[in-house]
């Protein structure tokens, strides 16, 4: 299974659900946003996977397996160990193809980002593989168009994982510090305007990081559509941003890590497949207490 899109349809899949080499990851966790300040609360999606999901899924745990169980932060990424481990017991290995999907970005919101599918996206890459793809409109588009699925829980046959970690592809709190003065490093704020403003104070302390550049990741689907928005849609709303300057290095950055690998997911389709994430992101700057945060009008 060679030159597949980083973008597959839900027609694509369902051509391509028997094929041997195939892995179908579910990444669904539900994240729930307060009506106004506050932190949000996250739930693992496993239930909802082993009620209904794509034949052949196996669940990927965001949460827990796929993270740091002694960092305090959620989401960090675990050590390499731990991430092999988990991967390789989900089937996935040397020769397979991944496809990824989830439900959705936000309870009760309309955003169709599917920003937890590009996490374990990013994370496969970040520990050196590359064959993976997204399924366009997620598991809500598959639902949708009365495609068959499956309940309980399935499995695949245990891969073997070889690579080596692709270290810049993430950024770190120091690395974030120096380019805020580093006119050849772009950092993008992947979060709402309300939140990158400061108007909405979600981490504990409001506002951005200085220099940042916002290009919210709700805004990269269409949500009548569930589907991400075409090429010129997605060129016009990050050439502000001079992203496309291949002399200057991008950093994404959210709340927690998650976001932000929807931004760089998307930038990758459009040819920059060296975004960073930093994984710390707002939840880690905001609890030092020195590292400095802008409030704007938008």
């Amino acid at each position: 299974m060679t030159n597949i899109s980083p973008i597959v349809s839900t027609q694509w899949l369902a051509d391509h659900l028997d094929d041997a080499n195939l892995r179908i990851l579910d990444a669904t966790t539900f994240l729930k946003l307060p009506s106004g300040d506050g932190l949000y609360s996250i739930t693992n999606g496993r239930d909802a996977y082993e009620q209904e999901h794509i034949p052949g899924a196996v669940h990927a745990d965001v949460v827990n397996e796929l993270a740091d169980p002694n960092d305090k932060k959620a989401f960090t990424i675990p050590s390499r160990e731990r991430f092999v481990d988990h991967i390789e017991k989900l089937g996935v290995g040397d020769g397979n193809h991944v496809v990824i999907y989830d439900r959705i970005a936000e309870v009760g919101s309309a955003n169709s980002a599917s920003d937890w599918a590009s996490r374990v996206w990013w994370q496969l890459r970040f520990e050196g593989f590359e064959h993976v793809s997204i399924l366009d409109g997620g598991f809500r588009k598959w639902k949708a168009e009365g495609r068959d699925v499956n309940s309980g829980i399935e499995e695949y046959p245990r891969g073997t994982f070889t690579g080596e970690r692709r270290r810049e592809l993430l950024a770190t709190k120091s690395d974030v510090e120096n380019a805020i003065e580093d006119r050849n490093t772009i950092l993008m704020n992947c979060l709402s305007p309300d939140v990158f403003s400061g108007k909405v104070n979600t981490y504990g302390r409001p506002g951005h990081i200085p220099g940042s550049k916002n290009v919210y990741f709700a805004d990269l689907s269409d949500h009548d559509s569930l589907l991400i928005k075409k090429e010129e849609e997605l060129r016009a709303i990050f050439e502000p941003t001079d992203v496309f300057n291949r002399r200057k290095k991008v950093i994404t950055y959210c709340g927690g890590g998650i976001a932000a690998t929807w931004n760089a997911f998307i930038l990758y389709t459009l040819g920059r497949k060296d975004v960073a994430i930093y994984d710390g992101s707002m939840t880690e700057w905001v609890q030092d207490e020195s590292a400095p945060l802008v409030i704007s009008e938008g």
